[in-house]
């Protein structure tokens, strides 16, 4: 239950042509605590609750739990959310032995591409595409959770 990952920007598209699948995902949250966040998620014809934890200092890792609730139920939740949806389209590219989710935002946040690798453990090393840019793991700003109070379009 515990998620390791490593954030980053995405700095071209070409990893379009590399993805195995794209689907569309609309999320909120019903809780934005910077200890705890509860969110619900459409994704394509599912729905999803999911409860994280606070990071760790360097960002790296924390609880996660999820599981999967149905289309209806997840769209009553989204009704109930803090505001502020997030909608984007993630794409799923499997790369040197890793999966890359790489998520390009829409409303609030269009103009934002960010993609993230999970991994075992916080020392795995991985190769890094030629389409993956600067490392954003642990600026809170690029949490979706934040994203959602302080969209990419509002930044100077």
């Amino acid at each position: 239950m515990i998620e390791i990952e490593r954030k980053f920007l995405v700095n071209s598209d070409a990893f379009k042509v590399e993805a195995n699948t794209h689907y569309i995902i609309k999320q909120g949250f019903l809780n934005s605590d910077k200890a705890r966040t509860v969110r619900v998620r459409l994704k394509n014809d599912k729905g999803y609750l999911t409860v994280k934890g606070k990071s760790s200092a360097n960002g790296l890792s924390r609880f996660e739990w999820e599981t999967e609730i149905s289309k209806l139920e997840a769209e009553a939740l989204l009704k109930l959310c803090e505001p502020g949806i997030i909608d984007k389209t993630r794409f799923e590219v499997t790369k040197h032995g890793h999966i890359f989710e790489i998520d390009v935002f829409y409303g609030e946040n269009e103009g934002l591409i960010m993609a993230e690798v999970e991994l075992n453990s916080e020392s795995e090393t991985f190769l890094k595409p030629e389409w993956l840019g600067k490392e954003v793991t642990g600026d809170i700003r690029y949490y979706n959770s934040m994203l959602s109070k302080r969209p990419f379009k509002e930044w100077e």
